[in-house]
């Protein structure tokens, strides 16, 4: 009989292993029974959640996604004319979001929105959604938002990228005064 209000507990068990897994390997090439293995349970339970590696994976970046989420609201509206700019990349850099396995992951879902359609989706959608939160907060501050906010967004990915390529990774701190640093310059 199985156990009542035990699939939310083991669903969470499972994307935070996930997580770690793919942080640890630093790629996908992880099997389902080493994620099943760090969550305390079978890999055929884990398959009964999610049906495939696959779909644990998109599961733990739409909890990141969600995450990330929280992280900006929690911050906004911020403090003075560039609170809401400062919120979004001050909670790209949040001890949450920017964590070595977090950071793996977010690598490593970019690789497989190339392959598969439904992380290329859900890709778009954050991308989309990340656009539309940086116009919103840079249109009082800048006369060509569209630039700055396709820049910004592509330093943030690029600081992750380096987060995890660097021996010893990147201190959050140092990220968010790189990007900072570009958005004094930017909207001098």
């Amino acid at each position: 009989m199985p156990k009542i209000g035990a699939e939310p507990i083991r669903k969470a068990a499972l994307i935070n292993a996930t997580i770690f897994e793919v942080g640890r390997a630093g790629s996908l090439d992880v099997t389902v029974a080493q994620i099943a293995r760090r969550a305390g349970m079978s890999p055929a339970l884990a398959h009964h959640y999610f049906g495939s590696k696959d779909q644990m994976f998109l599961a733990a970046m739409r909890y990141i996604l969600r995450n990330y989420g929280r992280s900006v609201a929690d911050r906004l509206p911020g403090h003075g004319k560039r609170g809401r700019l400062d919120a979004i990349v001050q909670a790209s850099f949040a001890p949450q979001n920017f964590q070595r396995e977090t950071v793996s992951a977010w690598i490593n879902f970019y690789a497989l929105a190339l392959i598969n359609p439904e992380a290329g989706r859900l890709l778009r959608v954050y991308h989309c959604r990340l656009r539309s939160n940086l116009m919103v907060a840079l249109r009082p501050l800048a006369a060509d938002p569209a630039r700055i906010a396709e820049t910004l967004g592509a330093l943030i990915d690029g600081v992750y990228l380096r987060a995890v390529l660097t021996p010893g990774g990147i201190h959050a701190a140092v990220a968010e005064k790189l990007v900072f640093d570009y958005l004094d310059e930017a909207l001098s």
